[in-house]
């Protein structure tokens, strides 16, 4: 087969909780504190994911890392010791985070068309600006090799020095004429300032480029806008996706909106820009309904779908201007809404549960790689040892972690990835 776009989910971890730990997501700090479900959580991520796989895509699968993560709280000297304040509990509560959910965060990917050496290249994304996080990137290597294991098509980069931050394919975006062709690789960065941090670092998306062998003609690197990230857009791709010669981008998503479209126009000249104004959107409406944070897919005839939440559709300006781009004859011929409010309860939309990969699916472990029966075994595994609720109060209890870790042992053995325990 040639290569094609592999969506690679992130399959919602069996301690999906709303801890609120991600200054700057407007949404997480909306629902810290509440009730979570991850059960519900998990299998709506995987109807999505079936949802796709109809769609006649291919559909792979990262599993969850392994929570509570013992090792973090042992080199805090919390193993032992109950949360004596709000910092504390904040720390422990990062030992149970299954943010490795958002796959977008776990690296950054230049399929083989664009590197020096043919193949293709993922950088682990060292993701330092949130403690939560910033423990993910080790095990997300490992799977990672696990998954890319054939060195003769893929290379694997531990994440870049934690003095620059890197956040992975959420703030790095694609344009081609099609995906097996040469591309334009869009790195956008962001500047300190304001309420919230700004978390990708140019210079680590610098290093990503040099280490991936990228033609710096490809290149470009850009500066997501101020007002953005302090409207709560804390990566790009809740602002702007892209996919083969389409960018749909919110007009406020850069800092030289201008200046960023014309060098795009210059290295692509086939390139659709589609912009949404801020008179028609608001950016709180854009944020708010995450309607940039889509799967924006090339589907097997050719026309492209956005795969948006369901927050989407029901806000009023968002869903109007969608209805207006539908009658019009742009690129983008399809709107398709998702469930997935467990996820965006805690700020991921349906572009965050995934990391894009081109690549031939036979050069993939086939044990990442979905069909609808395999789908099947692993929710008969999600609904039958995933908690159903996990209140705050939970987080550190021996029942808990003893029920969370049985069921990711669960999930491997189906999968027979024994390697990942």
């Amino acid at each position: 087969m040639a290569r094609v776009e592999i969506n690679f989910d992130g399959l919602i971890g069996p301690s999906h909780n709303y801890a609120g730990l991600s200054l700057g997501n407007l949404a997480s700090a909306a629902h810290a504190g509440a009730v979570s479900a991850p059960c519900a959580a998990a299998l709506q991520g995987l109807a999505k994911m079936r949802h796709n796989l109809g769609l006649g895509l291919v559909q792979g699968l990262f599993v969850p890392l392994p929570r509570p993560n013992g090792a973090f709280l042992d080199a805090l000297g919390l193993a032992a010791c109950e949360p004596t304040d709000e910092a504390e509990r904040r720390l422990r509560a990062a030992a149970w985070s299954a943010s490795s959910m958002w796959t977008a965060n776990a690296a950054t990917v230049s399929p083989a068309p664009d590197t020096a050496d043919g193949r293709c290249h993922l950088t682990a994304a060292n993701l330092v600006t949130m403690p939560h996080r910033a423990q993910e990137w080790p095990d997300t290597v490992r799977q990672l090799r696990l998954a890319f294991a054939d060195s003769a098509h893929f290379v694997v980069h531990d994440a870049v020095p934690a003095c620059f931050g890197d956040e992975g394919a959420a703030n790095h975006m694609r344009m081609a004429p099609g995906h097996d062709a040469p591309g334009l690789e869009i790195f956008v960065y962001g500047r300190t300032g304001g309420a919230f941090p700004a978390r990708q670092h140019e210079q680590a998306s610098r290093a990503v480029a040099r280490l991936h062998g990228l033609d710096p003609a490809r290149c470009l690197f850009v500066e997501q806008a101020p007002e953005a990230i302090a409207a709560g857009a804390f990566h790009n791709d809740v602002v702007a996706v892209a996919n083969g010669r389409v960018l749909f981008t919110h007009e406020q998503a850069f800092a030289d909106p201008e200046g960023t479209y014309g060098a795009i126009r210059a290295a692509l000249p086939e390139a659709e820009i589609i912009v949404v104004p801020a008179s028609a959107v608001s950016l709180a409406d854009a944020i708010k309904s995450y309607l940039f944070n889509a799967q924006l897919l090339t589907l097997p005839d050719g026309a492209m779908a956005l795969v948006i939440p369901l927050e989407a559709w029901e806000n009023g300006p968002v869903r109007g201007w969608l209805e207006t781009m539908l009658a019009g004859n742009g690129p983008i011929r399809h709107v398709l809404p998702v469930d997935v409010r467990q996820s965006m309860a805690n700020g991921g939309g349906p572009a965050c549960l995934r990391l894009r990969v081109v690549a031939d699916p036979a050069t993939v472990d086939p044990r990442f790689l979905l069909d609808a029966d395999k789908i099947g075994r692993i929710e008969e595994v999600v609904a039958t040892h995933w908690p159903e609720r996990i209140a705050p109060t939970d987080l550190g209890t021996p029942a808990l972690a003893a029920q969370v870790i049985a069921a990711r042992e669960a999930l491997l053995a189906v999968l027979d990835l024994k390697e990942l325990a």
